[in-house]
C-alpha cells in the first residue's frame, strides 16, 4: 500500500487550514467589531471616552486577523492582509494625536468598506510572491 495523500479535490484549497467553529468564531468576532466600530464612533462624535469601543474594535479585529491568517498564511500577503497592517499605524496614530482621531477614524471606516467590499480578484490578490 502506498502511504501517498490522494490529490485534494478541485474544489479544495491545498492552502488553508479549517479549525473547528472557525465560521462561528469569525461571525462572532465580526459582529464584536461592528459594536465595537459602533461604539468607538458614537463615543469620538459625542467627545466621550473611546477606551471601551477601541478595545472592542481592537481585540476583534485582532481576532478576526488571527483567523483569516490561520486559515490561510498567505492572507498576509495578500491585498486585504496587508490592508489590515496598513490599518494599524493609523489606529496608532489616532491613540496619540487625539484631535486628528476623528478623521483618521473616519479614513479607516472607508478603507476597510473598499477592502471587503472589493471584488475577491483584487483583495485576494497577491503582492508578494513565493519564490
Amino acid at each position: 500500500m502506498s502511504s501517498a495523500k490522494p490529490p485534494a479535490p478541485p474544489n479544495e484549497k491545498p492552502d488553508r487550514r479549517d479549525p473547528p467553529l472557525r465560521r462561528w468564531l469569525n461571525v462572532a468576532c465580526r459582529s464584536l467589531h461592528v459594536v465595537g466600530i459602533i461604539l468607538l464612533g458614537a463615543a469620538l462624535l459625542a467627545g466621550t471616552a473611546t477606551t471601551s469601543g477601541a478595545l472592542l474594535t481592537a481585540a476583534s479585529g485582532l481576532g478576526m486577523l488571527a483567523l483569516d491568517t490561520w486559515r490561510k498564511p498567505a492572507h498576509l500577503a495578500e491585498v486585504s492582509g496587508l490592508g489590515v497592517l496598513a490599518k494599524l499605524p493609523f489606529v496608532a496614530l489616532a491613540a496619540f494625536i487625539p484631535s486628528a482621531s476623528l478623521a483618521l477614524f473616519w479614513s479607516i471606516v472607508i478603507v476597510s468598506m473598499v477592502l471587503s467590499h472589493a471584488p475577491a480578484a483584487f483583495r485576494h490578490r497577491r503582492l508578494f510572491e513565493r519564490r
